[in-house]
């Protein structure tokens, strides 16, 4: 018997993300903290920019860890659980749960392998920054 393959996300890959989500926050002129999770929750890189809050730093590890967890965008979250109030105010009280963007599923093909958090900015350059580093892992 042979056991499947698993995809995972290697360290260069992990390093890469976290480089061009700093990059894209310098041109975007903010300052964020970005983490990188495998897809046990488990972090596996974390940067904070010189400058950078510290409470984005927590927050960013949230919004990987959300995103790893659902396989969907933190951002999502919101319209789906909006109109749901035991959803809405039970959810944002599960340890670790966000529900505004930042947080991007890391893929490889079909199968999640984590994800990663950007947090710092508003909730649209967080996201930008994360989308921004996604693309590491198409190219």
């Amino acid at each position: 018997m042979t056991l499947p393959k698993k995809s995972v996300l290697s360290q260069q890959m992990v390093m890469n993300m976290l480089n061009k989500a700093i990059q894209r926050a310098a041109e975007l002129d903010i300052k964020i903290s970005v983490a990188v999770v495998d897809d046990g929750g488990n972090l596996m890189g974390f940067i904070r920019m010189n400058g950078a809050k510290l409470i984005p730093g927590n927050i960013a590890q949230n919004k990987a860890y959300t995103a790893a967890g659902f396989g969907i965008p933190t951002g999502d979250w919101y319209e789906r659980i909006k109109d749901k109030p035991a959803l809405l105010h039970g959810m944002v009280h599960t340890d670790k749960m966000t529900i505004f963007s930042g947080g991007q599923p890391i893929y490889d093909g079909d199968d999640l392998i984590g994800g990663i958090g950007v947090s710092g900015g508003s909730q649209e350059q967080d996201n930008d920054c994360a989308l921004a580093a996604l693309n590491v892992i198409h190219m």
